[in-house]
C-alpha cells in the first residue's frame, strides 16, 4: 500500500464549539453544505495527493461514518483511531509522530476544523519542499480576531521566525497547513519513536519553534479565504 502523502487532524474535543461538538465531532460539522473535513479531502484529492490519514478520538465513529474509506471522494483513507487506541487525543505532534508509520517520507499535515476552500496542496508545493534542506514549510495568514497578536514572524529570505513577545517585528497566524519531514518528528528531537506505541501526548508548537531556531522552518503568506472554526459564532457566519 502506498504511503499517504497528507494527514487531517481531527482528533480533538472542540471544547469551545460546545454544544454543538457534543454530539458531532468538529470536523463533521457542515460548512456551505458539507463537513469541514470534506473540504479537505476533496481539495487534497484534486491535487492527486490519494492516500490520507486521518487521526480520531472524540467521536471517531462519525468520522469514520462519514468518510469512509475514502472511495466516495476517489481517493483512500487510512485511520488512526487514538481514542480507540489510548482512550483520549495524543496532541497534534503525538498523533502525528502515532501515524509517521503510515505517511511518506514528506507530507501534508492540516487541521480538520479550519476552512480554507481554495488552498492548494500542490504537488510541485510539494516536490519543492522535499528538494529542499528545511524540516518544515508553514502558510501563515494575517492576524485573525482572536489571535491579533500572531503567532511567528517572517524572514526576508522566506525562514519562519520564532519571535519574543516583546518584538516589533510582524508576526502572522499559523493556518494549521504545512508540509513537513519525517526527520522533523525523529525520535532524537521529540524524545517519542515512531508510532508512539506509548501514546505519548505531545505538542506541536514546542517543536516548531525549536525547529526555527536551527533555521529549519521555512514559510509563506497565505490570503485566501481562512477561518479557524473555533466558535459556534464563526460556524454560523460562514453559514450566512
Amino acid at each position: 500500500m502506498n504511503k499517504a502523502t497528507a494527514m487531517i487532524l481531527a482528533a480533538g474535543r472542540g471544547e469551545r464549539m460546545r454544544p454543538l461538538t457534543d454530539t458531532c465531532p468538529k470536523p463533521m460539522l457542515r460548512v456551505a453544505g458539507k463537513p469541514l473535513i470534506q473540504w479537505h479531502v476533496e481539495a487534497l484529492t484534486l491535487q492527486g495527493n490519494r492516500n490520507l490519514v486521518v487521526n480520531t478520538a472524540w467521536l471517531g465513529g462519525r468520522i469514520l461514518q462519514g468518510l469512509a474509506d475514502g472511495s466516495p471522494f476517489q481517493t483512500h483513507i487510512q485511520y488512526s483511531h487514538e481514542g480507540e487506541d489510548f482512550g483520549h487525543a495524543l496532541e497534534t505532534a503525538g498523533g502525528i509522530i502515532r501515524a509517521l508509520p503510515m505517511l511518506a517520507d514528506t507530507f501534508w499535515i492540516v487541521a480538520g476544523d479550519v476552512f480554507a476552500p481554495s488552498f492548494e496542496f500542490s504537488k510541485p508545493a510539494l516536490e519543492a519542499f522535499a528538494a529542499s534542506s528545511m524540516h518544515a514549510h508553514i502558510w501563515l495568514v494575517p492576524n485573525p480576531a482572536h489571535n491579533l497578536k500572531g503567532d511567528f514572524g517572517l524572514s526576508e529570505d522566506g525562514l519562519a521566525l520564532n519571535l519574543p513577545k516583546e518584538s516589533a517585528h510582524p508576526k502572522w497566524t499559523y493556518s494549521t497547513i504545512g508540509l513537513y519531514k519525517k526527520s522533523f518528528f525523529d525520535e532524537p528531537s521529540t524524545g517519542i519513536p515512531a508510532g508512539n506505541s506509548y501514546g505519548i501526548k505531545a505538542a506541536l508548537a514546542p517543536l516548531l519553534r525549536a525547529a526555527m531556531h536551527k533555521g529549519l522552518v521555512s514559510a509563506e503568506i497565505y490570503t485566501g479565504d481562512w477561518t479557524d472554526v473555533g466558535t459556534p459564532e464563526r460556524l454560523r457566519e460562514l453559514n450566512l
